[in-house]
């Protein structure tokens, strides 16, 4: 029997959502979207020319309540039927970013749906960190199980926010370590866009005009044009790369002895470039800061779920060094999990919020359904759908060849890990991707960018529910969207 199979359920509360009314009208309002759903199949424009008229009065609203106008004209009518989404003016486009990740099981997925409306049926909207219902300690536990399967993680502390897990995952490595305050990390990395993660973060338009007060060294993340380049005699390329990043990060710590708190290891890099390494690039600098006493934190805000295992240090094998690993956007609810000897002293994370009630059961039971799920391993779906993809923009590739000039910096045209796919064409150059994204957008596929150059076309699918025989549509419409940008940009 389970922590949460033992906890109560005598109570009003649970007579009252087992009610046959309550349940009866759960499944009328499922049955009703399941109808509503099935004519959103394909993208299509707006239904009227006054719709759209209206669409484009909202824009304007929301850039002068925003103070700039939206990246995309994207405001959604609120349904949406897997890697379909309508738009508030009655179009419907083809999803393959999904909120940066968060919506793996796509738009209006009907089970989902009917737990955010059980979910509904809670006292509050909110749960809290002070007062919380059981709801938040059963996600947690199930949370940790999955964690614990290849890692010595023991504790979980939920938040709403990405940042704010890696904020709290910072505050236990800095009381883990006082008073050693130098933090490593990845030259590319992302870390949220908080005060302290702005200054973390390798990136100097996010903290522009920001005091400065987090001391951060940076360290080579693997590059495999270089590592192509430094292969010589009996040593690979990776070899050596590797050897000259673990001598990076040695001379880092002589130079500062005793003051680096943590190194921040994004397994694959986010809005670097979707950037991989080889397992054995970061074994081989967690074991230096293993060595050194230094925190190995393992951020994996957008990694979670998305590779070839629920959490990328078992898809890599690396579970063993990691002492503090931060998840979210995926999940629904964010978390840092941290092993028994980083477990905080009281006082150290709190919050008034948790996260809302319906993410807290969305998030639950979207974790059952990737432990659950054919998702995982080199022949799981999101395997299977990866080398789909890849086909895909190869077969594109073969077609145009000059969409995909040859370039010193795109070793290859293809790249990313699972359900984080990205693909380089013009070069890698900022702006034709940029103007690529928007014609995308246009034509009907939802795409975003990343990189610091060379940059890329980024994908983050919804592989929980989309089929891999809708990935020819994708790619007719993106074939499209290029054949565009290529004329306009010359």
């Amino acid at each position: 029997m389970t922590h949460t199979q033992a906890i109560p359920t005598a109570s009003v509360a649970e007579d009252f959502r087992r009610s046959p009314v309550v349940r009866n009208a759960i499944s009328a309002v499922i049955g009703e979207l399941r109808a509503r759903q099935s004519s959103i199949t394909a993208v299509r424009g707006p239904r009227s020319a006054e719709s759209r008229q209206s669409y484009e009065r909202l824009l304007k609203l929301a850039a002068e309540t925003r103070g700039r106008a939206l990246f995309y004209p994207y405001l959604g009518s609120g349904l949406g039927h897997g890697p379909f989404v309508e738009l508030a003016d009655g179009s419907v486009k083809l999803d393959m970013i999904t909120g940066i990740g968060v919506h793996f099981f796509g738009h209006s997925d009907p089970e989902l749906t009917g737990v955010a409306l059980e979910a509904a049926l809670n006292d509050t909207v909110q749960q809290g960190h002070l007062m919380a219902n059981t709801e938040a300690i059963q996600l947690g536990e199930t949370l940790l199980t999955e964690a614990k399967r290849g890692s010595r993680l023991e504790h979980v502390f939920l938040c709403n926010s990405g940042a704010m897990a890696n904020e709290n995952a910072l505050k236990v490595c800095l009381q883990k370590h006082a008073p050693a305050s130098r933090i490593l990390a990845f030259a590319h990395c992302f870390m949220g866009r908080t005060w302290a993660m702005s200054q973390i973060g390798d990136s100097a338009a996010n903290r522009q005009g920001l005091p400065l007060n987090v001391l951060v060294d940076y360290m080579p993340f693997y590059d495999p044009a270089v590592a192509r380049r430094m292969s010589a005699g009996d040593a690979s390329g990776a070899t050596r790369f590797i050897d000259m990043a673990v001598s990076h990060l040695r001379q880092s710590i002589e130079r500062y002895p005793g003051q680096h708190a943590c190194f921040i290891f994004e397994l694959v890099q986010g809005e670097g470039g979707f950037n991989t390494a080889p397992p054995e690039f970061h074994r081989e600098l967690m074991k230096v800061c293993k060595d050194a006493g230094i925190a190995v934190w393992d951020d994996e805000v957008q990694t979670f779920g998305r590779t070839e295992r629920m959490f990328c240090y078992d898809a890599l094998g690396l579970g063993e060094y990691v002492d503090v690993c931060c998840v979210g956007k995926m999940s629904q609810v964010c978390a840092a999990l941290f092993t028994k000897a980083y477990n905080p002293k009281p006082g150290l994370l709190s919050g008034t919020f948790l996260s809302t009630a319906d993410a807290v059961h969305v998030g639950r039971r979207i974790i059952e359904r990737l432990r659950d799920g054919d998702y995982y391993g080199e022949q799981g779906r999101i395997a299977r759908h990866h080398r789909a993809f890849s086909q895909q923009v190869r077969s594109l590739a073969q077609r145009h060849p000059e969409w995909f000039p040859p370039s010193p910096e795109v070793p290859d045209i293809v790249g990313g890990f699972g359900g984080m796919m990205r693909f380089s064409p013009f070069g890698g150059k900022k702006e034709p991707m940029i103007k690529l994204c928007h014609n995308l957008f246009e034509d009907g596929v939802i795409s975003f960018y990343c990189g610091h150059g060379p940059f890329h076309v980024r994908f983050l699918p919804p592989l929980g529910v989309m089929e891999e025989a809708l990935w020819p549509t994708v790619f007719s419409i993106v074939e499209k969207s290029m054949s565009r940008t290529a004329s306009e940009i010359k």
